[in-house]
């Protein structure tokens, strides 16, 4: 009976969560569009269905939370209660403390909220509205717990009873009236008695329509079984196989390592298959395992494909966080300003799904706090009052953009020059040779803030360089583009997936690694000669353009081939955000999928080391992460 009751209890949570998510961002809308009933109904049908089940299973607060709300919504719905910004407030904050009893229920504290302060804020709104506290105000009655219950009905089927009930019981009364054995009086004042008591005792106790009326002597027993005859039996619903099925992420994952010891061995196989072809060109027996390689091969591919897609989440998930966001900021920065959503169907894997929330957060905070004007000022230089924040997604190669674009003053680039003067974190002439692209990348420095005053939203310096370092650790990379006067978007580019990647295998000396192939731009090989020295760091001219070059060798204090006398070089030039460097190796070994794994006890990409991985010949290789690798050479 215990574990029927947990697991009615995580289909509470796991429905109520997503109807949860779901409402803050649909009374957002509302605000904007108040004269959408569909959205109106939508939002009261939420709550009401929460109200239900919390009911059923016992949790009080819940109840009384959800019944003054939902209350509210009702006088709001029949346009009797304006939607104004202040009862906005109200109802948003109750939808916050909903979730904190939700997280009370998650971990089963025992724990009550003190909710005085927003059960009156409601109430008074309802009572503003003309109507007496005791027709909103649910009683202290405390719930039968589901456990007694005689049956243990599903999170869906409970809705479904209550609809259901209620669907049942009118009939009834119309067939009554019709046959002339009642009023329609009658069948309203026997309604209202089943209203009363539903909201005073248990869900399961309430009596139906026909037994109020001939408890109340307005029909005779015959009469309401004569009724009932008539009464159509409601038609009972085909049963249907379930389309979706909840599926632990434990084991999720694990089945994602399992595909990639698959893809790991996969790769073993071919290798070794290749050599025994060299061997054995004339054995008859070659082509039958070339061919079943092959096909392994691509069952491997398509089955890593298909567990990948299981992990996949449309980016909606984190943006219906945002426009509640935004309504909160623009209130209390005395902005107007509008969110607009693009590209919400976008897939990311589930790891990169729950990192991006905060580095979402805080670009979007500083493009309110920042780059949106206030309502005058907008108005004074010609634009609107009402300033845009545009968050998209959108699908690039092997890569999601996710962009964040505001219509605001944008960045002045002479101001990031002063503080970066101020501060000591470069010298003058050295500033006069960046571009300005490079000279933005400062923004993402700890500490670094153009504010002049320090607010609730921003201005302490810590929240850009949280963003780059987040960003980076998910393989990712971050850019700007600005225009003074007109806006600023910042364009993140992430992997669909982290956990298997293209990477270029390459050696130096008699060591080898793998390097991220999202991050390569192209492999040349030249002579020694090419290479020039400009105050004292290496560089190249690679298609009339400077490119700086760093020795993968002296990193890792490795004997290179270049010392034994070499005088061809393989360069690998690499794009990290707008900057372009070539790393110097020995060896280039040809493109492979490799699985990444953490290694115990090392700092994943704290050193420039994303993990490690097995190639085709069973070797252990190191997976380099050079945007962290040599960030030092290129902020340099």
């Amino acid at each position: 009976m215990a574990d029927e009751m947990d697991e009615i209890i995580n289909d509470f949570l796991i429905e109520t969560t997503e109807l949860v998510e779901g409402l803050s961002q649909k009374f957002v809308e509302l605000e904007h569009d108040k004269g959408n009933q569909e959205l109106v109904n939508d939002i009261f049908r939420s709550v009401h269905t929460i109200k239900g089940a919390s009911g059923f299973l016992g949790f009080n607060q819940m109840v009384q939370l959800t019944h003054l709300t939902e209350s509210v919504l009702k006088k709001i719905k029949d346009g009797v209660i304006l939607l104004s910004p202040p009862v906005m407030d109200v109802i948003l904050e109750s939808i916050d403390m909903v979730k904190v009893l939700l997280e009370h229920i998650k971990a089963k504290d025992g724990l009550e909220e003190d909710m005085a302060g927003v059960l009156s804020s409601l109430q008074n709104i309802y009572d503003q509205a003309g109507c007496t506290s005791s027709s909103a105000a649910l009683p202290p009655q405390q719930a039968k717990p589901a456990a007694t219950a005689s049956a243990n009905p599903s999170f869906d089927e409970l809705e479904a009873m209550m609809d259901a009930q209620s669907k049942q019981m009118q009939p009834v009364g119309e067939i009554l009236i019709k046959e002339g054995a009642v009023t329609s009086k009658d069948v309203d004042d026997a309604l209202v008695i089943q209203d009363i008591i539903k909201k005073s005792v248990d869900f399961g106790e309430v009596p139906k329509l026909g037994d109020i009326l001939s408890a109340t002597e307005k029909v005779s027993a015959e009469e309401l079984k004569k009724a009932l005859s008539k009464q159509p039996m409601p038609e009972k619903p085909k049963p249907q196989a379930e389309q979706t099925i909840r599926v632990d992420v434990e084991r999720l994952d694990n089945v994602l390592n399992l595909a990639g010891e698959m893809v790991l061995a996969r790769n073993r196989l071919m290798k070794v298959v290749s050599n025994l072809e060299v061997k054995y060109a004339d054995n008859a027996d070659m082509a039958p395992l070339t061919e079943l390689t092959a096909f392994i091969n691509l069952i491997t591919t398509d089955l890593q494909l298909a567990i990948m897609k299981t992990r996949m989440q449309p980016v909606k998930k984190v943006f219906n966080k945002f426009p509640r966001m935004i309504r909160d900021l623009a209130r209390a920065t005395k902005k107007e300003v509008e969110l607009a959503l693009s590209g919400e169907d976008t897939e990311l894997d589930k790891s990169i799904i729950e990192e991006i929330g905060d580095p979402l957060m805080h670009l979007i905070r500083n493009s309110v706090d920042h780059g949106i004007e206030t309502p005058d000022d907008r108005e004074t230089i010609g634009k609107p009052r009402a300033g845009t924040v545009l968050l998209s997604a959108y699908q690039e190669g092997n890569n999601i953009v996710l962009s964040i674009e505001d219509d605001g003053k944008g960045i002045d680039v002479d101001v990031i020059k002063e503080k970066v003067l101020e501060k000591g974190l470069a010298e003058k002439d050295e500033l006069e040779r960046l571009s300005s692209k490079e000279i933005l990348d400062f923004i993402f420095m700890p500490g670094f803030s153009t504010a002049k005053n320090v607010t609730d939203v921003s201005g302490r310096g810590v929240g850009m360089d949280v963003v780059k370092t987040n960003i980076v650790k998910l393989n990712g990379n971050i850019t700007i583009e600005t225009v003074k006067g007109k806006g600023t978007k910042f364009l993140l580019r992430l992997p669909l997936t982290l956990a298997i990647i293209q990477a270029l295998i390459v050696g130096v000396g008699d060591e080898v690694f793998a390097v991220p192939l999202s991050a390569v731009v192209e492999t040349v090989r030249i002579n020694k000669s090419n290479i020039k020295t400009i105050r004292g760091n290496e560089t190249v001219i690679l298609r009339n353009e400077i490119v700086p070059v760093h020795r993968l060798a002296n990193k890792f204090f490795i004997p290179s081939a270049l010392s034994n006398g070499g005088q061809k070089i393989f360069l690998v030039v690499i794009l990290i955000g707008e900057k372009k460097f070539a790393m110097m190796v020995d060896k280039l070994f040809g493109q492979e999928e490799v699985v990444i794994k953490s290694i115990e006890g090392f700092s994943n990409s704290s050193e420039g080391i994303a993990g490690a991985t097995i190639t085709g010949d069973g070797k252990v290789v190191l997976i380099l992460d050079p945007a962290v690798m040599f960030v030092g050479e290129l902020r340099a």
